[in-house]
């Protein structure tokens, strides 16, 4: 039978080979698809919770669902999803770099330093949350300012004029980067219990009972995916466990990227003194864990949707 090679320099590809150039592609695009189904699902409970976390003098007093309603009486539905442009911008190369960059990461993790199990999830996740965070930052940090905006008090005219403001009024480039640190540090627990609750949830439930949580999957049938509804239920409780942990430090970020917008802007400039501010003046419940219970109905969902699709989008783009 005819190589490949002796078939002519026309000749296609073999499938596997044209896949296997077209991986890490295929595998950028799964992730930002998931990234981007799972924020779009949750984007007005996120941003009731940053004029929540942010204490937003118009919202300040209510509490989630009282914000929910009275954000659309006062700047229309629409105004729900205030700052979903640039986070759709944004969202689209953190998640495909996360989900990419997770991957990898598990990949080299095993190979170069021998780690496996259940350990090198942890790793891969938080190494590959905090690579999503250095290379998106500066699209969450104008995302972050277009949402805390209120109708009639806009700072910021659009995503372009928002880049503009920051980078000649905030000390240029160094601008886009306030919080960065908290938000590091709080990403390496999330993204790595999240991978990590997910990855071992999956492979438990596979492992252990294969026929009532499985299914052959759609690109390769030698290989046993969880059933959609598991799927969204390992993301769910994922979510809920690596958003309890890293909450606080959210908290922290949020306070910091909105930064000159914020009266009380200059007893937050770091990491520690803003955790010491919001513990100091809110306590834990009404400060640092101001939000969470509409958080976890924002993670939850997030979390399963995200989990789910890049579950289906690795089928459809033959990743297995």
């Amino acid at each position: 039978m005819a190589s490949p090679a002796a078939a002519g320099p026309g000749a296609a590809l073999p499938p596997a080979a044209a896949r296997r150039d077209f991986y890490w592609l295929r595998s950028f695009i799964a992730g930002g698809v998931a990234g981007c189904c799972a924020k779009t699902t949750t984007a007005p409970l996120d941003r009731v919770k940053i004029l929540l976390q942010a204490h937003n003098h118009h919202y300040k007093h209510l509490g989630v669902f009282s914000t929910l309603c009275a954000v659309p009486k006062k700047e229309g539905y629409l105004g729900l999803y205030k700052g979903n442009g640039a986070m759709m911008i944004r969202i689209f190369p953190y998640g495909a770099i996360q989900f990419m960059a997770f991957d990898q990461y598990k990949k080299v993790i095993k190979k170069q330093l021998g780690i496996s199990g259940h350990v090198h999830r942890l790793m891969a996740g938080s190494m590959a949350g905090i690579t999503a965070v250095i290379c998106t930052y500066p699209l969450d940090m104008v995302r972050v300012r277009l949402a805390f905006q209120v109708k009639g008090e806009h700072k910021y005219m659009g995503i372009i004029h928002a880049f503009k403001m920051i980078y000649t009024k905030e000390g240029g480039f160094s601008g886009f980067y306030r919080g960065l640190m908290p938000t590091v540090v709080g990403m390496a627990p999330y993204a790595g219990f999240s991978f990590f609750t997910f990855g071992t949830l999956k492979s438990i439930g596979l492992a252990q009972a294969p026929n009532l949580l499985g299914r052959p999957s759609l690109d390769n049938p030698d290989v046993l995916v969880l059933k959609t509804h598991v799927n969204l239920l390992c993301g769910g409780i994922a979510g809920a466990i690596a958003q309890t942990i890293s909450y606080p430090l959210d908290v922290t970020r949020r306070r910091m990227q909105l930064g000159a917008v914020l009266p009380d802007s200059e007893k937050c400039l770091t990491m520690v003194q803003t955790l010491k501010y919001v513990y100091q003046q809110h306590g834990i419940r009404r400060g640092l864990y101001r939000g969470l219970s509409l958080n976890y109905i924002r993670c939850i969902p997030s979390q399963a949707v995200a989990f789910t699709t890049y579950e289906l989008m690795k089928q459809f783009l033959h990743l297995n």
